[in-house]
């Protein structure tokens, strides 16, 4: 079974900026290596002969330099300039846009089809000897390069696309719900029928105490690996931490019971756990929303006053509720043959919904617009949820969110929409109760 850590590490090197633009690059420098030696050696169709380079070595030394020169040059300058465009509008949408922007594969493609066919235009340029030397020409290798430039010509036309649309406010909305959406079709779907299992009860005080191998934020927790460590030692296990949680070096995370084998518990521990600068949305539901959250907040400060940003990040709040109501949150909780062997910090349902809607109703209180959209939100996911202790968090947002924004305003418009919104909501969820 993979450790968190090495998860961690391949989910990071999946998305790291340079991975492809490396591997494209190495396979630019081998295809060019192997159409220089493949001249000559092959016969092409006639009718591709014609397309093929003709010209002689102070040609090809011009073309293939003025390809290396021009695919650096542009990608230097254009993904400069796209950096500065981006560090401007994420002072509006935060940091996630630029987390955006080196995430995204069609970006890492952009600059591994220049830097590639700037290293496929210096590995065939090498290659062009004068007739003092012998003369050679790799034509093939010419042709191909002057159809990498041409392609790249349309990469850039593309990228400039892919960039203004990739900055709209909209688009960065849709992609961290987008995250948000994948770490909830990783839940498990509800089952009604099966019953909750029991408590497992206080941590053993006779148990051994569990200190943190590291510290930063634990991005990770492979819960299956303590619990297959845990049935083969027979021990339980209990964890203070959750995914998400700034983890203090030397800190005490958690007990062991028995105590005679904390030494191994500690050894596993740092397997399961991956500790790291960043938080990641992999196990942490709380991340992807707080970034959904922070847009929304930003949109409402006094300095960008943008009510239509907010109520666009309650829409996808709203979505992400819609779906979490066929799924089963984590308990925490983890039991091998009947018995008890792991319990851990989970996010439950109450506190999903107040990391939404919390700071965006304190921050939405001057904006009526944004308190009778949210009224509506919680209208539309009662209308989906049917557990009973998720529609009473519901119900309090709704009070909450009826006694803010009516202390709020004095627009008598406002008013009245915000009470038939208040009244509507509370009737939906009155009438499945």
């Amino acid at each position: 079974m993979r450790t968190a850590r090495l998860r961690q590490f391949w989910a990071d090197l999946r998305a790291s900026f340079w991975l492809r633009p490396a591997v494209m690059t190495l396979a630019a420098i081998v295809l060019a290596e192997l159409l220089v030696r493949a001249d000559g050696a092959i016969s092409l169709p006639s009718w591709l002969e014609g397309w093929v380079y003709a010209g002689g070595t102070a040609g090809a030394r011009d073309v293939l330099g003025a390809v290396a020169s021009a695919t650096i040059g542009v990608a230097g300058t254009t993904f400069s300039i796209t950096v500065a465009a981006l560090s401007l509008a994420s002072s509006q949408m935060g940091p996630r846009l630029l987390r955006n922007f080196t995430s995204d594969p069609g970006n890492q493609y952009a600059l591994g089809a220049l830097v590639s066919t700037f290293a496929f235009a210096l590995m065939a340029l090498r290659s062009v000897h004068d007739a003092e030397e012998g003369a050679f020409v790799p034509q093939l290798a010419v042709s191909v390069g002057l159809l990498l430039a041409f392609g790249c010509v349309g990469v850039l036309i593309w990228f400039i696309h892919h960039v203004a649309t990739s900055i709209n406010v909209n688009t960065v909305v849709a992609l961290v719900h987008g995250d948000l959406s994948a770490a909830l079709r990783r839940l498990p779907r509800r089952n009604d029928s099966s019953g909750a299992a029991a408590e497992p009860g206080a941590p053993d005080e006779s148990g051994a105490a569990l200190r943190a191998p590291g510290g930063g934020y634990l991005r990770v927790l492979d819960d299956e690996e303590l619990g297959q460590w845990a049935e083969e030692q027979d021990a339980c296990l209990w964890l203070r931490i959750r995914p998400g949680d700034f983890v203090f070096p030397d800190s005490v995370i958690g007990r062991v019971a028995p105590a005679s084998v904390v030494d191994d518990a500690q050894a596993a521990l740092g397997r399961a756990l991956a500790l790291g600068d960043t938080r990641s949305v992999e196990q942490d539901l709380e991340f992807a929303v707080r970034q959904l959250v922070e847009i929304g907040l930003r949109a409402l400060s006094p300095g960008i006053n943008d009510p239509f940003t907010a109520m666009a990040v309650l829409d996808r709040l709203g979505a992400a509720l819609c779906e979490l109501a066929s799924h089963d949150l984590p308990s925490g909780r983890l039991w091998r043959d009947g018995k008890f062997r792991l319990s851990r910090g989970t996010t439950d349902y109450a506190g999903l919904v107040d990391a939404m809607f919390h700071m965006l109703r304190q921050a939405g209180t001057g904006a009526p617009a944004v308190m009778i959209r949210m009224l509506e939100i919680f209208d539309e996911v009662a209308a989906v949820e049917q557990d009973s202790q998720r529609r009473r968090s519901l119900r309090r947002h709704i009070v909450l969110t009826r006694d803010a924004g009516t202390a709020a305003t004095q627009d008598s418009a406002a008013l009245a929409a915000i009470e038939a919104r208040y009244a509507r909501a509370l009737g939906r969820l009155a009438s499945a109760d």
